[in-house]
């Protein structure tokens, strides 16, 4: 059993958008990528934790500029060989919690990120999204709600609060997963507190909170 976070997408990065083709998701995927194409749109915008770089294929036809980012080496050579039109993608592996990268961009995203982030390090986290988020600019953070039948089950809840689930890979190994599932009223307290003006949209399988970084 691993719980060794950035071992297990590594493992995974192979058969990762499988989970992209549960068909009872195809809808609420179609309605997030329009919303994030329309938010996203002329911006030089972060992705971090891009991953194999589904929402970057996606968001690149409309924004003007995106740096990929994603601690794990090998899920950014797959989402480096995919195809990007536009030419206007640059991917590089960074550590959100000891980034190389200290400039501010108009737009910032992080799918499926929150979730893996322990409770007691969301604070943290916050102050350093917000650190890359230009005044009056755009932060949006995407995840799932906990839906039973398509979602894995939990495994077990820590003393903190923390939720984890079991996940089995194609090669047999399972690996105990941080996976955080929070309510819409926990989401805005949290990003209310860090200053942020937030929208939370419910879409079925995912929410999305589109946050407007306050003008310095």
């Amino acid at each position: 059993m691993n719980k060794d976070l950035v071992g297990y997408y590594a493992d995974r990065a192979a058969e990762y958008e499988q989970i992209y083709s549960k068909p009872e998701r195809q809808q609420d995927l179609r309605r997030m990528v329009a919303i994030l194409q329309d938010v996203f749109h002329n911006k030089n915008l972060l992705e971090i934790a891009c991953g194999t770089g589904w929402f970057t294929q996606h968001l690149a036809p409309t924004a003007a500029s995106i740096l990929a980012t994603d601690i794990n080496e090998a899920v950014l050579e797959i989402a480096r060989a995919k195809n990007y039109p536009e030419g206007n993608v640059l991917f590089q592996c960074d550590d959100i919690f000891q980034t190389k990268i200290h400039r501010r961009f108009a737009g910032l995203f992080a799918g499926f990120i929150w979730s893996h982030i322990l409770l007691d390090q969301l604070d943290v986290f916050l102050t350093q999204c917000l650190r890359w988020g230009e005044p009056g600019g755009t932060l949006v953070f995407v995840d799932n709600f906990f839906v039973p039948g398509s979602s894995t089950p939990l495994h077990h809840t820590d003393e903190q609060g923390n939720s984890y689930q079991l996940r089995r890979l194609a090669d047999g190994t399972e690996h105990l997963v941080l996976k955080n599932f929070p309510e819409p009223a926990f989401l805005r307290q949290v990003l209310e507190k860090h200053g942020l003006k937030v929208e939370i949209a419910e879409l079925g399988h995912y929410w999305m909170a589109v946050c407007r970084v306050g003008n310095i």
